[in-house]
């Protein structure tokens, strides 16, 4: 048997870049929640892959971005302790625009630290003039000697299969730290909620996302093995954002429970009775005792 290898990556990136849609393509199984709206990821999500000999695990962090509440802050502390102890690091851009603010400070982080970077510009999917991605290239070029730079796009897959080799061949030799059969070190009911709170996100709009958190209260497998009985709770910041979460005669969170069951039977292989109940807890994302009993630590 050919002697272990391992290897820590973390990813990251300004917010909306494409971070969970990449390291998710890369493990081969949704584990970060997705949506086209900025701050979607909140904490370091992990994703293990492990090919033969080889065991890569993720991280996935929040994009980097000026807080405006306590929420805020924990998010962007997330992101430091991202950067800590990796063997390197992907940074993710939007191959379409130039180096913005919080790339520039995720530059300054790589350099302070000494870390190992590859650039994976992200989207190209959606450049039609791909000389336009040259001067990209450049541009980021000159601010840090990165391992390489790769043009990708998480959506389609094009380009990854390139990065993740690198990323095989960056492993060291070492244990493996999860089964290898892993997907995440993330609990079961912290997966629930996070199916839960996607859905919120791609149903509701406006600023009525970003004020929720959802907790899961229960998670029980039956003796039959076959349902699994779930129960959470969505807290929003105010009674107007409440009425809007269940809608008109509870429609609106039907349509949420719907979408999240059907998520969550695919990934736990099961059949699921969920129940969602509203609450109000207003301004808990300045709130540190909520933050932390949300899980935001």
């Amino acid at each position: 048997m050919k002697e272990p290898k391992s290897i820590f990556i973390s990813i990251v990136g300004r917010p909306n870049v494409g971070k969970s849609s990449l390291m998710n393509y890369m493990c081969g199984k949704k584990i970060s929640i997705v949506t086209d709206k900025p701050q979607t990821t909140r904490t370091r999500i992990m994703g293990v892959l492990t090919k033969g000999e080889t065991q890569l695990v993720f991280l996935d962090t929040p994009g980097l971005h000026k807080p405006r509440t306590n929420l805020g802050e924990h998010m962007v502390k997330a992101v430091s302790e991202g950067m800590s102890g990796v063997d390197c690091c992907i940074l993710v851009a939007y191959a379409g625009s130039g180096v913005s603010p919080a790339e520039l400070e995720i530059i300054e982080r790589l350099k302070e630290r000494h870390i190992k970077a590859y650039l994976a510009l992200n989207k190209i999917d959606l450049i039609e003039n791909k000389e336009e991605l040259l001067g990209r290239i450049a541009e980021y070029s000159t601010l840090f000697n990165f391992e390489a730079v790769l043009p990708i796009s998480a959506l389609t897959g094009d380009g990854v299969d390139i990065l993740l080799n690198y990323m095989l061949k960056e492993a060291k030799p070492g244990p493996h730290y999860f089964p290898d059969d892993a997907l995440t070190d993330q609990p079961e009911r912290v997966m629930a909620a996070e199916i839960i709170r996607e859905k919120m996100l791609l149903l509701l709009d406006k600023e009525i996302p970003h004020g929720i958190a959802v907790c899961t209260e229960r998670f029980s497998e039956r003796e039959s093995g076959n349902i699994i009985d779930i129960e959470a709770n969505i807290y929003c910041e105010k009674e107007s954002h409440k009425r809007i979460i269940i809608g008109k005669g509870g429609s609106m969170l039907k349509r949420i429970g719907t979408m999240a069951r059907g998520d969550m039977e695919g990934f736990f292989g099961c059949r699921i009775n969920l129940q969602l109940w509203v609450k109000v807890k207003e301004n808990w994302r300045n709130r540190e005792g909520l933050i932390r009993s949300f899980g935001f630590e």
